[in-house]
């Protein structure tokens, strides 16, 4: 909790020095922003989180340049994680989630065992947040709701997305093969977004590098490594820039368009035939 008071403090601080570097009151930049004058207050004495919205009316009425959003991202990010956690629970871990992500323009998502949560369907949502884990099923239906609603970002203008999956992550099944035959379709269904790009590793490519976890990185400025038990949010340079060059490497192994799609309709086929030998 007092770290949480210090990370407040820090904000408010930024915020005041970032608006006082513009020759704005508190009053002005509430205008310009459109926001409460009593919200610039509350934000600038370290009292009150920002939603995502109100940060970019900020920072859009600062006139921030890329330095000056990189650090107020980054401790923002570190914020809604501790807040997260203070709540508590699948439904508000996800929240968080959700909140990053719509602060961010660009996200570059490697995974080497699992879909990534904006291109799962409810149905593999459901299993993935709540597999393997002593869960209560009302916090983890609202975190799977959560989770599904957060996708909406896929089709917002001004946004880009570039996931790289192995093909191990496709052929990664919870529940059963049939959930997976809509899970494939709506990676084919995303892959022909003009604002996405999807491309997955084949099994029969060597790959440069090993795929150790998955990560998400925002913006080039945060990387988040998803764990059973929270998020490990990376800020250093030399990590960025580590995990920047390990989704380079198993980007450039990748397939892409009409080859990915062709390389689903094989997987497709044999989670058909798996599902005939079980009888599912």
């Amino acid at each position: 909790m007092e770290e949480r008071r210090d990370r407040l403090r820090e904000l408010g601080e930024l915020l005041r020095r970032l608006r006082k570097d513009t020759g704005l009151t508190g009053k002005e930049l509430a205008q310009r922003a459109g926001v409460a004058q009593p919200t610039i207050s509350r934000m600038e004495t370290g009292r009150l989180l920002p939603t995502p919205e109100t940060v970019e009316r900020i920072s859009t009425a600062l006139q921030l340049d890329d330095d000056a959003r990189s650090e107020l991202d980054t401790l923002l990010v570190r914020l809604r994680d501790e807040v997260s956690r203070l709540k508590g629970g699948l439904a508000g871990r996800e929240a968080a989630n959700a909140a990053r992500v719509r602060s961010s323009k660009w996200m570059a998502v490697f995974s080497s065992a699992v879909i990534p949560a904006l291109l799962q369907t409810a149905e593999y949502a459901r299993l993935a947040v709540a597999i393997g884990r002593d869960v209560d099923e009302d916090d983890a239906a609202k975190a799977a709701a959560v989770r599904v609603d957060a996708q909406a970002v896929l089709f917002e203008e001004g946004r880009r997305f570039a996931f790289v999956l192995t093909e191990g992550a496709v052929r990664t099944w919870p529940g059963s093969p049939s959930l997976m035959l809509a899970q494939l379709d709506r990676l084919a269904q995303v892959s022909t977004l003009p604002h996405v790009r999807l491309g997955v590793v084949p099994w029969k490519t060597e790959a440069s590098a090993f795929p150790l976890h998955g990560f998400s990185i925002f913006d080039g400025s945060v990387s988040v490594v998803e764990s059973l038990t929270g998020d490990l949010t990376l800020t250093e340079a030399a990590e960025i820039g580590a995990h920047e060059e390990a989704f380079e490497a198993f980007a450039v192994a990748a397939v892409y368009g009409d080859e990915l799609r062709a390389l689903l309709g094989e997987i497709a086929t044999d989670f058909r035939d798996l599902a005939k030998q079980l009888g599912a």
